[in-house]
């Protein structure tokens, strides 16, 4: 059985939103699949993927071929893991200010008045 990782058409006509899928290549694009690893929105701005890039791995090294732009969105998608990760390394580690040790102070004596006497001063 030829393995491919391929993109799955879905959403409504003239706005196109893709999953990322491992299927059989003699299976119809739309048609049934072994595992949904991602997804594609090639409308949306910016990052406009999702890749679960362990299971594409194990995928390909158990032979699955990925078609051309499944191959791009997985290196873009390691290249932001990548970049993500070289950002997080890249910052301190930010540590809270030590709490400062205060003397109790004692609180003042409220001086209590009767009900209708009028505070003395």
């Amino acid at each position: 059985m030829a393995v491919s990782i391929r993109l799955r058409r879905e959403g409504a006509k003239n706005r196109p939103y893709y999953k990322v899928v491992v299927a059989d290549s003699r299976s119809p694009r739309d048609g049934k699949f072994i595992e949904i690893i991602g997804t594609y929105d090639p409308k949306k701005p910016g990052h406009n993927s999702t890749l679960k890039l362990d299971r594409a791995e194990y995928w390909m090294s158990k032979g699955a071929q990925a078609s051309d732009t499944v191959r791009s969105l997985i290196k873009k998608n390691k290249k932001q893991v990548a970049s993500a990760s070289e950002e997080s390394a890249s910052e301190p580690p930010v540590r809270p200010a030590p709490a400062e040790a205060t003397p109790a102070s004692p609180q003042p004596a409220v001086a209590e008045t009767a009900a209708g006497e009028p505070p003395q001063t």
